[in-house]
């Protein structure tokens, strides 16, 4: 971990605000350009892991506003897809090196932005019918690995989600318990995997008071706040940084 002075608080603390909005209010869908943004001033190891006990603290402060305003049946789903999804980003951690880690959240953010813009010009064709159970237990799968190696599990439960014409508030519960569960789940393999260390236990004591922030902004920010600028502003993050991760990968 680099020394804990002005230049790391100046990086991390707006990107913990800014998760703790994105998480609060937006539904979790761009809450992982934090973990992008921090991946570029630290090995994204030390990223991930700085970043979860966090997510976590925002998950707590979340869901006494949303409390059983969430989707059940569709939280249930995507929890119990999300299970193998996450053993199968602790395995490819343990396997890998920090540049294909850059390289897997670099390009998950780039993707994210691509398939947001294909949706927005309507390239993308929303679902016209409700997708199966089955479709949500994949996309829980996939939402367990993209968290788990990026933080990045939001897009994927988005797509099903989407898909079961929710309500914006109860859409926004349904995220709210879904990454509370799994992100408890990540919290085990990551602490097997030695990803904690004293340093980053005594950032995230110093950081969650601004975690705490950003939760209660993104719990206000969701009734005010245009979600066409905040994914504006959250899209030019995830490309810039998702850009920046690969071209570090690849050199």
């Amino acid at each position: 971990m680099p020394e804990l002075g002005i230049g790391f608080f100046a990086v991390t603390i707006p990107a913990v605000i800014f998760a703790g909005i994105s998480k609060g209010g937006f539904g979790s869908g761009v809450a992982f350009a934090s973990a992008s943004i921090l991946a570029i001033y630290l090995d994204p190891g030390q990223a991930l892991a700085l970043m979860l006990p966090l997510l976590m603290v925002i998950d707590l402060a979340t869901l006494g506003p949303y409390r059983r305003r969430w989707s059940w049946p569709d939280a249930r789903l995507l929890i119990l897809g999300g299970m193998p999804g996450v053993a199968l980003g602790a395995w490819l951690y343990h396997a890998t090196d920090a540049d294909l880690l850059r390289l897997l959240i670099g390009g998950i953010s780039v993707a994210f932005v691509v398939w947001q813009v294909a949706r927005g010009r309507g390239w993308v064709r929303e679902f016209a019918n409700r997708l199966p159970p089955s479709a949500g237990l994949l996309a829980g799968a996939v939402a367990g690995f993209t968290s788990f190696v990026s933080h990045a599990g939001g897009p994927p439960a988005a797509v099903y989600l989407l898909s079961q014409k929710l309500g914006k508030t109860e859409f926004q519960a349904t995220t709210v318990v879904t990454f509370w569960a799994i992100n408890i789940a990540k919290f085990i393999p990551y602490a097997w995997l030695g990803m904690f260390t004293l340093e980053t236990a005594w950032a995230d004591v110093l950081l969650t008071p601004f975690a705490l922030l950003g939760a209660w902004l993104g719990v206000r920010a969701h009734h005010m706040v245009s979600e066409r600028l905040f994914f504006a502003l959250a899209h030019l993050m995830l490309t810039v940084t998702g850009v920046k991760l690969i071209w570090d990968a690849l050199t």
